[in-house]
């Protein structure tokens, strides 16, 4: 093992139904219970109140900010360093590796990453047409990376996630030359295998196992969104879910041990945006050289194959994202390894920007179980513009991890 190791310590996660039994909580409140989890793991107050910094996965929901800051405050923790991300589905895995960067350079020996959502939506005007997505930025400056399309695109309509991701899907179904019915059925039988695995998930917001008909299907429950996706083939982000993940040093992470688990490592980890960014300027909507990029150079560090890995969380917005992820790291149909450990955005939830970090708690669980030796997960952001990727494994990696973050940002762009 490597001093800089960086282990996986101890996470937790939360979803807070329709109809919860207490006091509603707001996303802040989702991030403390979440971390309480990782007390009651540990069994040890300080591993939550000595923590070195503490990360927050950027709250669109609702204000929040500073939500570093505020966490902490409510944790009774006092960090050297705090952090809020940007926007992008992408920003908790690239949160966890940046958080690694620093724990292996011996600048950090603890990092706490939370995040969490409030969507669903409570006495709401029901004639209120405006997207939710970004209710909880009203009056903040416009950042960069809240934009996602051109003033071009969106004078023709691509504003939201919706309104980009179809033309991916349709460039797949075009390229399939497959008949359209053929083609959406296809589909459906990939996202009913994604609805079984949040049926047995604990967290999931949806436990409604759905066959491939009643997904491609429009009826009222499941109406046309945007051709060729109903309802059920997109993200469900009306959800209220939290999640936390605790990242430590070896040497630190000996000082708090957990009897009967396994230790779960993040052994590599890569970022990278396509140079394409917007989807006026994309060449190719069947393929993401990003991503390809930044799954190779995970593995690179890993000094991993794609074919050793155990299972995967590819992010999965849309099923074209899927596809393309499979794509991207050589998948073919007929591989029987899981492509989702909670089900994915459609049916465990699509909380904001947040989804990672429960796919990396889930991950972790399932290593710790010693249900799967390793994994690795995927995140993006915008119209298949930035992505992270994160490998983790019941091993320590055999590289350190000390200097990947930065060289990241040296090579960011790809494509």
């Amino acid at each position: 093992m490597h001093s800089e190791s960086v282990v996986v310590a101890a996470w937790g996660q939360i979803t807070q139904g329709k109809n919860p039994p207490g006091p509603l909580r707001d996303p802040l409140a989702l991030m403390v219970a979440a971390a309480r989890q990782i007390v009651e793991q540990t069994g040890r107050p300080e591993a939550l109140a000595a923590v070195d910094a503490v990360f927050t996965v950027k709250v669109m929901s609702t204000a929040c900010d500073p939500a570093a800051e505020r966490l902490a405050s409510l944790l009774g923790a006092a960090p050297r360093v705090t952090l809020t991300s940007g926007i992008g589905g992408n920003s908790p895995q690239r949160l966890i590796n940046k958080a690694a960067g620093m724990i292996a350079r011996g600048e950090l020996e603890s990092v706490l990453i939370a995040g969490a959502e409030t969507y669903y939506p409570r006495g709401e005007s029901p004639g209120d047409t405006t997207s939710p997505l970004f209710k909880g930025l009203a009056g903040e400056a416009e950042s960069d990376d809240r934009i996602g399309a051109t003033s071009l695109e969106q004078r023709h309509g691509i504003l939201l996630p919706i309104h980009g991701f179809p033309l991916f899907e349709t460039a797949l179904w075009a390229e399939s030359g497959l008949d359209a019915e053929v083609y959406r059925r296809k589909v459906g039988t990939l996202w009913s295998g994604f609805s079984r695995v949040a049926a047995a998930h604990p967290n999931a917001w949806s436990r409604v196992t759905r066959n491939a008909e009643e997904i491609i299907t429009p009826g009222p429950s499941n109406r046309w969104v945007a051709f060729p996706y109903t309802k059920f083939m997109t993200s469900l982000i009306s959800v209220d879910m939290g999640a936390a993940v605790l990242l430590m040093s070896a040497k630190r992470a000996a000082a708090f041990p957990i009897t009967g688990r396994r230790p779960v490592y993040l052994v590599a980890g890569a970022d990278r945006v396509d140079r394409q960014r917007f989807m006026v300027e994309k060449s190719d909507f069947t393929r993401s050289p990003a991503l390809a990029a930044a799954a190779r150079k995970a593995l690179e560090r890993a000094r991993m194959d794609a074919a050793e890995i155990r299972c995967f969380d590819l992010y999965s917005c849309f099923p074209c994202a899927v596809t393309i992820a499979r794509r991207a790291l050589n998948l073919t149909e007929t591989d029987q390894r899981p492509l989702t450990l909670t089900g994915g955005l459609g049916f465990f939830g699509g909380p904001g920007n947040n989804y990672g970090l429960h796919a990396a708690a889930s991950l972790a669980a399932a290593i710790a179980a010693g249900t799967y030796e390793n994994g690795m997960t995927t995140g993006l952001g915008w119209f298949m513009h930035k992505h992270s990727v994160g490998i983790y494994s019941a091993q320590p990696g055999p590289t350190a991890l000390g200097a990947f973050d930065a060289e990241d940002e040296r090579a960011l762009f790809a494509g």
